[in-house]
């Protein structure tokens, strides 16, 4: 069976592509018409990007527990990071986990813990004085976290990088 690390970047590849190649076809089709239909597409290619990336987060998360044969995988992914040293690791994992929390609740605990270090975040979170999407961008949602291919691919990043770093602390682990 290939590693759950491979198959995310090939999912990811396959994903973002995809979107892309739809994205391109709808924008084609508002060069001739203006129909809701064409805006509603593009408002749907941004909101698949945003469950994609809660869905890789969450299964992560479960493969990880059966892995590490663990209860709860992101605590223990926290415990392996400050055991190897992974400072940097372990505080880009935390604020992609907040992300993708603010992603599926909303305003919360973990959206205020992101506006309070935005200016480090390699992310994009919405403020009332920092608007995620551009004036005027018909294919922007309501969401607090741009879920555009950057997040994705650093959602897939962090991924690799914290399965390595646990292939290298945790040997035996099916990580």
């Amino acid at each position: 069976m290939h590693s759950f690390c491979e198959l995310i970047e090939r999912s990811t590849s396959f994903t973002l592509y995809s979107l892309e190649q739809a994205e391109t076809e709808v924008i084609e089709q508002l060069q001739t018409s203006s129909a809701t239909v064409h805006i509603k597409q593009l408002q749907m290619l941004q909101l698949q990007r945003s469950v994609f990336a809660v869905g890789m987060f969450s299964i992560f998360e479960a493969h990880l527990q059966n892995g590490l044969s663990c209860q709860n995988g992101f605590k223990e992914v926290r415990t392996i990071l400050d055991a190897a040293g992974k400072h940097e690791l372990k505080e880009k994992f935390d604020n992609y986990y907040l992300a993708i929390n603010a992603l599926k609740h909303g305003d919360g605990a973990s959206y205020r813990q992101l506006v309070t270090k935005i200016n480090v975040l390699e992310f994009d979170v919405e403020t009332p004085h920092t608007p995620v999407y551009e004036e005027g961008d018909v294919s922007a949602i309501r969401s607090l976290i741009k879920a555009d291919d950057a997040f994705i691919l650093g959602c897939a990043e962090l991924i690799r990088e914290i399965s390595e770093t646990i292939s290298k602390q945790c040997p035996d682990s099916f990580v």
